[in-house]
């Protein structure tokens, strides 16, 4: 240190402490950012996981809803058919109560029913016709001859209504089986559609189950993450006050180089003044940059 002031000296010594200082905290500072490093790292792992999970907990989501809106669609159609049901029951209870009814009246008309056979009375009355149009008959015979066609044409009408009657049976009987075919039919649908909007509903529920564990699983995952966040909170003050103080340092440490680099200028420029002074005197030649100095000084 021979030739430093005293100042110099002590402005040397605290630039070395000062780096000194500087070193120490950038180390420190190193060691805690590879730590928060590590956490944040790790909260980002959490978080990631806690992301991928919600994006499978949307996707069950949806499906959940599109198997509601199935769900609905079978129940409308359940309702709809369960009403063609209860209809097609209840037009076949009427018309088997007509078929009852029928029946009834066929049984009264049996009682009354000729022994001649229908093909008989016909083939008789239209005999009688034949002899009463072809016939020279007298009046009394003529009448006792209609007579007869009419008591013929009584029991025949029984004929026709019987099977009038048992035509409509047979329609009606038609119609009550189609209806019990068509009652039978939509309970069938029924039951599958039912089962499908129960099956769907199954489904939707351990959609929902799963979804809900797996929204359990990601709260306890952002939990982590907001823990391991909380950790890096101390770290990151230290990073600041370090970050700081090292700023503070550098700032005091460029203040003393600038202050001696500024020394340093003076001197030299005193130093060239002295030599352009002497040059100056002894007549020799100056450079540009002495005889800028010593026109600035104001020496020339």
């Amino acid at each position: 240190m021979h030739g430093e002031t005293s100042t110099e000296v002590k402005e040397k010594v605290r630039t070395g402490r000062l780096k000194q200082k500087i070193a120490e905290l950038k180390q420190e500072l190193n060691q805690i950012q590879k730590k928060l490093d590590k956490l944040n790292s790790g909260e980002r792992k959490w978080v990631e996981k806690r992301n991928a999970i919600h994006k499978q907990m949307r996707k069950l989501r949806r499906e959940a809803t599109d198997l509601k809106q199935r769900r609905d669609i079978l129940n409308i159609q359940v309702r709809e058919v369960k009403s063609e049901r209860e209809l097609a029951k209840m037009e076949r209870k009427e018309k088997h109560a007509h078929v009852t009814e029928l029946w009834e009246r066929i049984k009264e008309i049996m009682k009354r029913k000729p022994s001649q056979s229908m093909k008989s009375l016909q083939r008789k009355i239209e005999n009688l016709d034949w002899r009463i149009q072809t016939s020279s008959l007298s009046l009394e015979e003529e009448k006792l001859l209609i007579d007869q066609v009419q008591a013929l044409e009584s029991k025949l009408a029984i004929h026709k209504e019987m099977h009038k009657l048992r035509q409509k049976l047979t329609d009606l009987q038609t119609e009550e089986k189609t209806l019990q075919t068509k009652a039978e039919t939509s309970h069938e649908r029924l039951a599958r559609l039912a089962k499908q909007s129960q099956t769907c509903h199954e489904k939707r529920l351990t959609i929902l189950e799963k979804a809900c564990a797996l929204q359990n699983d990601a709260d306890d995952m952002h939990q982590k993450s907001l823990e391991i966040k909380k950790q890096t909170q101390h770290p990151h003050r230290k990073l600041t006050e370090l970050s700081f103080q090292i700023e503070s340092f550098k700032q005091e440490l460029n203040q003393i180089e600038r202050k001696r680099e500024t020394k340093r200028q003076l001197k030299l420029r005193g130093e060239l003044e002295r030599r352009a002074l002497e040059k100056l005197k002894r007549g020799e030649k100056l450079t540009w940059l002495e005889f800028k100095t010593l026109t600035e000084k104001g020496a020339i």
